[in-house]
């Protein structure tokens, strides 16, 4: 790889940020959750659609038995990477998959950006991604 093919910091960034957050074991499992929330978590569809508006952080937290403190900043990890959209329902916060994220992270990987820390580093973080997508 020469010098003008080398990821930039970017997209090194845009990369590792995701695979970071999904190294802790509860934001993973919240993320394959989250793919198919009907089958997770309470749907009431008379207040939210959990696909288009997402699964309230409460039935969340108490899906994790963690506390609402933790969920949060879990949450908010996985909606710094780009894995999770947020939207406000009154005083609650419901999160959903950010699925052309998700995608695009699975693309990337699989295309071998960002394998400068070797052939290993992509094939583990693409099975990881894969996981959830």
């Amino acid at each position: 790889m020469t010098t003008h093919d080398m990821p930039t910091t970017g997209d090194l960034t845009a990369l590792l940020e995701p695979l970071k957050a999904l190294a802790n074991p509860v934001r993973l499992q919240v993320l394959q959750w989250l793919r198919d929330p009907e089958d997770h978590f309470p749907v009431n569809p008379e207040v939210t659609d959990p696909r288009r508006v997402g699964v309230c952080v409460s039935h969340i937290q108490a899906k994790t038995g963690l506390a609402q403190s933790t969920v949060s900043a879990y949450m908010a990890t996985l909606e710094r990477a780009g894995l999770v959209r947020s939207t406000r329902v009154g005083k609650w916060t419901h999160y959903r998959r950010d699925e052309e994220h998700i995608a695009w992270l699975v693309e990337e990987l699989r295309g071998g950006v960002g394998s400068a820390g070797g052939a290993g580093d992509t094939a583990e973080g693409l099975d990881l991604l894969e996981t959830v997508s």
